[in-house]
Order: structure tokens, then C-alpha cells, then sequence
């Protein structure tokens, strides 16, 4: 290998340590939940340069808050097989060089709204990123099994940010949007913290699978999946909905509601592998977020 290869290879390992700190796919299931929001608050297709300017914004600030994250849960990340491979942790990026690095993006990301899409949506760009680095990962993490129940109200904010970048105001329709995606964290998150419990017990994270029995865990995660499904169907009156937005949301909801039904079921009945019956919970949240988003912005542009 020349010498030229060996930095080239060294630089990409380098920017790769650096993506890893922005948690990709947490930004990609963020950003999937901002476009069709920015539909609906327009009514049609907003902007391309809006919707393009938003999207890099709430990219850059999802990183910076994962990145401060990586860099507080550092010590636990050690202790947990799941994310014991992450840069802080194998060395390949320094504590001081994680926090400049989360700064910046948090910097960058506030100009950005606040020069290139509106003064709003840069305040709730600041609102996101306090909510999951301060009130998530250094108050509630550690001290409570609903964190991640409070915690997730920054993983709501990209649809205010989304509908604040089109319209500068809110509406009760966001909220709306907003509740779906609250009430949708816990049975999406907590089937993946039932698998690996026993590293969030190695690390004294008290996740609700690691201090309640699997029957609790998932008689809240099927109340959280009703509450998700109210704000789901509330969005048809708020926001003028057409039929095809109801008939794919009320499907989903029958279909997830089947999923969470089944774990509580294999719960109650105190069968083995519910790790396994958790994780096909998990995927399933996923498919539904994504499916009921994209019927959104569908749904927008339909004559009915």
C-alpha cells in the first residue's frame, strides 16, 4: 500500500468515526417524518430550496444532539455490547474533539434556519436540541424508566420545525403529528431496550424493561399504541384529510395495534424469546411511522 492509499484510508476511516457520532439512522427516520409535514402545511409542494434548507438544517442539528449524546453516555456506551464499538469508546475520536465537533454542527445548524429559513424554526431547532442533550440524555436518562417517554419530545419537534419552515406559526394539526410521534416512541423504543436489557442493566440505565416485568412493559406499550392511534385519526378533521389518508391510517392502526396485541399476549401468557416477539414490534413501528407519513404527503396532492 503507497502512502497515498494508507491517508486515504485513514481520512475515510476518519470521517466515518465522525458520521457514526451523528447516528444516521435516527436522522433518517427524523427526516422521513419532516417532508411530508412540510406537504401538508403547504397544501401541495412547498419550495424545493425551502424543503432542501430544512432538511440539512434538521440534519446537521439531529447530528449535533447525537453527537453531545455520544459524547455524555460515553461511559455507559462502554459498558454496553450494543454500542461498545462507537468512536468515543474504541478511541478512534477524543472526548474534546467529539464535543467541538458537536458544538459546531449545533452552531451551524441554528445559523442555517435562522439565515436561510426563519427566525422560528431556528428557535425550535434550539428547543430539539436542548430537549434530547439536556432534559433526555443528562436529566432523565439515568434517573427514571419513562425516559425515553419524556425524552422523546425531541424526536417530535421535526414536524413543528417542518411546519414552523413553511408557515412560521403553528397549528393544531402539527400537534397532532406531534402526538403521533410521542406516543409512538415508547412501544418503537422499548422493544429494542426488552432485547438488550441486560446492557442497559450492565450500564444502570433503569429502561422500563429493566425494572418492570415484560407483562407491564407491554400493557403501557399497547396504551401508548392507542394514544398513537387517536392522534393519527385526529389528523383527518384537523387537517381536511381525504378518505385515502384514513382508510391507509386505520389500516395501519389495526395492523401495529395486531403487532403490540400479540406481544402483550405472549407477555401475559410468560412465554420465552419475547426478545425475539419485541423485535418484530420494533421493525413494525418503523414500517408504520414511515407508511403513515408518506400517506401524508400522499395525500395532499389527491383531487378528493
Amino acid at each position: 500500500m503507497t502512502t497515498s492509499q494508507s491517508a486515504t484510508g485513514h481520512l475515510r476511516d476518519r470521517v466515518g468515526a465522525y458520521v457514526a457520532l451523528t447516528k444516521p439512522r435516527i436522522i433518517e427516520l427524523l427526516l422521513v417524518t419532516t417532508i411530508p409535514t412540510m406537504f401538508l402545511a403547504q397544501g401541495g409542494l412547498p419550495n424545493l430550496w425551502l424543503v432542501l434548507a430544512t432538511l440539512v438544517g434538521g440534519a446537521l442539528a439531529a447530528g449535533s444532539a447525537n453527537a453531545f449524546n455520544c459524547y455524555y453516555d460515553r461511559d455507559i456506551d462502554a459498558l454496553m455490547s450494543r454500542t461498545k464499538r462507537r468512536p468515543l469508546v474504541t478511541g478512534e475520536i477524543t472526548p474534546r474533539a467529539a464535543l467541538i465537533f458537536a458544538t459546531a454542527l449545533g452552531a451551524a445548524s441554528l445559523v442555517w434556519f435562522a439565515l436561510l429559513v426563519n427566525a422560528f424554526s431556528a428557535w425550535l431547532t434550539f428547543a430539539a436540541i436542548a430537549l434530547y442533550v439536556v432534559f433526555y440524555t443528562m436529566i432523565l436518562k439515568r434517573r427514571t424508566s419513562q425516559n425515553i417517554v419524556w425524552g422523546g419530545v425531541a424526536g417530535c419537534m421535526p414536524v413543528f420545525i417542518g411546519w414552523a419552515a413553511v408557515r412560521g406559526s403553528l397549528d393544531w394539526a402539527p400537534v397532532a403529528l406531534f402526538g403521533v410521534i410521542f406516543f409512538w416512541t415508547p412501544p418503537h423504543y422499548w422493544p429494542l431496550s426488552v432485547k438488550f436489557k441486560k446492557d442497559y442493566a450492565a450500564a444502570g440505565v433503569p429502561m422500563l424493561p429493566v425494572v418492570a416485568s415484560d407483562r407491564r412493559v407491554a400493557v403501557e406499550m399497547a396504551l401508548y399504541t392507542v394514544a398513537m392511534i387517536a392522534c393519527s385519526l385526529a389528523l383527518v378533521p384537523l387537517a381536511g384529510m381525504t378518505w385515502v389518508y384514513t382508510v391507509v391510517a386505520t389500516a395501519l392502526a389495526l395492523w401495529f395495534g395486531w403487532q403490540t396485541w400479540l406481544m402483550l399476549d405472549h407477555a401475559r401468557r410468560g412465554r420465552a424469546k419475547t426478545g425475539k416477539v419485541a423485535m418484530r414490534v420494533f421493525h413494525a413501528s418503523i414500517t408504520y411511522l414511515t407508511i403513515l407519513f408518506v400517506a401524508v404527503a400522499v395525500d395532499v396532492f389527491l383531487p378528493f
